[in-house]
């Protein structure tokens, strides 16, 4: 253990479930930071980075989450690491900011010289080690990983044995995934500027509307504890302000102020916009790949991304064909250990098979991930997908989608407990948990039938009181009641079916039953 001066503590932001509503359908039934990438959970990844961080003494998860969802995560990952980790709940949103400045005195509790402050949805080699030491060498408050878009998505080149980017490798040629966005999807991040010289942050903006930077801010930070400083001293000002606004007769005329909370305090308009050209803080440019993974699509591009990473850090963890009884393995793939994968089964490249699936003969999968006791049936093909826990693919099914990451239905997913029967083909598709698919559907959202059955249910009970003459209104209360309870269950459950298709819907059975109520009199 190094001296007191030198310890660091990390901070890794994993949101909560009313965040991150795009990962639907994937975090319905899981926290999205322990939906795994490459085999591992999506915040063991950033978590890996900061154990290489020289005298790291503490992990702390910082969320919205309930305890108990992470709690066998936590302990498990304490033991494999020897590292404490710590998840920690947040009673109340704070922002970016102000989140870490709530738990500041359970951060400083080992007097560290340095926080590590990290994004849970941010795919990246995270640089940690170097951006520390470049962080000394600034002598500044904090420093900001960036990166610089450009325009191309990816170069060929003769393999070699250790590249800075991701590859894919075909022969002699490796197809290198510069994992950039393009300057004019640029203003979806915070652009900033730099002296080319000095790294200083000259100037910052949270998603400009016009173009500012081709630099971006990858969402990692390394700051001295003079953040917690800073964070305090925006907090007060906002409080002076808010107590100037009660006391001026003229804003007691106005209507309530909708300005964000004293406690609320964001990271990149609050503090980085205000510190930039104060010599407060820097830059640490990284030339590797960097995501964002906001959508179940970008799950699947950034699992290919460290599926990579893992021939260079953890090579152990890729298949090479030796144990799976003669299936053919091509390029980056990882099987769990419990996974079963049968003869002339060809998988690769980019798959990551979970505990427990069972792959049959003849299967071929690309570029996939298979989630938790899967079973893909003998001569099934899966390319550009993503297959539920406890799903099933038939004989000779096809389930595959373009492999366009970005788009809504880019990548074909199937929600837990999904049966793809035999020979049946679903290209594009997204389908919620627990559905049969018994005839092919290409570029559709199938939902669950739970909805239909319960109100055929209903109406069925509606129609036999008007049979036994009993009284239908008292009854229609009822199924109105319960169907619009319905209604707003499934809206809460999956934001692919809309607050507006969901009333409307609700509003078609209100008149359907009142119809059938007037022909009853």
């Amino acid at each position: 253990m190094g001296s007191s001066e030198e310890r660091v503590v990390a901070v890794i932001m994993v949101g909560g479930p009313t965040k991150g509503t795009r990962f639907r359908p994937l975090s319905l039934n899981i926290p999205k930071p322990l939906f795994p990438l490459a085999g591992q959970p999506m915040v063991h990844h950033p978590i890996s980075a900061c154990k290489r961080i020289p005298n790291l003494v503490q992990i702390y998860l910082v969320g919205f989450y309930e305890e108990r969802e992470f709690a066998l995560y936590v302990s498990s990952i304490s033991n494999e690491l020897r590292v404490p980790v710590r998840y920690v709940r947040e009673d109340k949103p704070h922002g970016s900011a102000g989140g870490l400045y709530n738990f500041r005195d359970l951060i400083m509790e080992d007097n560290p010289s340095h926080v590590v402050l990290l994004n849970c949805d941010v795919c990246c080699s995270f640089p940690l080690p170097e951006m520390l030491e470049a962080h000394r060498r600034y002598g500044g408050m904090g420093t900001i990983l960036v990166i610089k878009v450009v325009s191309y998505i990816f170069i060929l080149r003769r393999n070699s044995s250790r590249s800075s980017f991701s590859s894919t490798y075909y022969g002699l040629i490796s197809i290198l995934l510069c994992m950039r966005v393009s300057p004019e999807s640029a203003n979806q991040f915070g652009e900033l500027v730099s002296d080319p010289v000095t790294n200083e942050l000259l100037h910052y903006t949270e998603k400009p509307e016009t173009f500012v930077s081709d630099r971006i801010n990858c969402g990692a930070y390394i700051f001295t504890p003079d953040i917690f400083t800073a964070i305090q001293g925006v907090s007060t000002q906002r409080k002076d302000r808010a107590t100037l606004r009660r006391l001026s007769s003229f804003e007691a005329l106005q209507p309530p102020n909708r300005s964000s909370p004293s406690g609320f305090v964001r990271l990149d308009q609050d503090i980085l916009s205000p510190l930039a050209g104060k010599k407060q803080l820097y830059v640490y440019e990284t030339m590797d790949f960097w995501e964002q993974i906001k959508t179940p699509g970008m799950s699947l591009k950034c699992s290919a991304l460290y599926l990579a990473q893992f021939r260079f850090t953890s090579p152990h963890l890729l298949a090479s064909g030796d144990g799976t009884k003669n299936a053919t393995i091509s390029g980056d793939v990882y099987i769990h250990p419990s996974a079963k994968v049968r003869p002339t089964a060809k998988i690769g490249p980019n798959v990551s098979i979970s505990v427990n699936a069972r792959i049959g003969a003849g299967v071929r999968l690309v570029s996939c991930i298979i989630l938790d006791d899967v079973e893909i049936k003998e001569n099934a093909v899966v390319i550009h997908a993503i297959v539920g826990w406890k799903s099933s693919i038939g004989r000779w099914s096809r389930v595959q989608a373009a492999g366009d990451y970005n788009a809504k239905l880019g990548v074909t997913i199937l929600g837990e407990s999904v049966t793809v029967e035999d020979e049946v083909v679903v290209i594009n598709s997204i389908v919620l948990p627990n559905k049969t698919l018994n005839v092919s559907v290409q570029e559709e959202i199938i939902l669950v039938e739970l909805f239909n059955l319960l109100s055929s249910a209903l109406l069925g009970q509606l129609l036999m009181s008007i049979v036994l003459s009993r009284s239908a209104s008292s009854c229609l209360a009822q199924c109105l009641f319960t169907l619009g309870c319905m209604s707003l269950t499934r809206t809460t459950q999956s934001d692919l079916f809309g607050h507006a298709e969901a009333l409307h819907l609700y509003f078609n059975m209100v008149t359907f039953l009142t119809f059938f109520c007037h022909l009853a009199r």
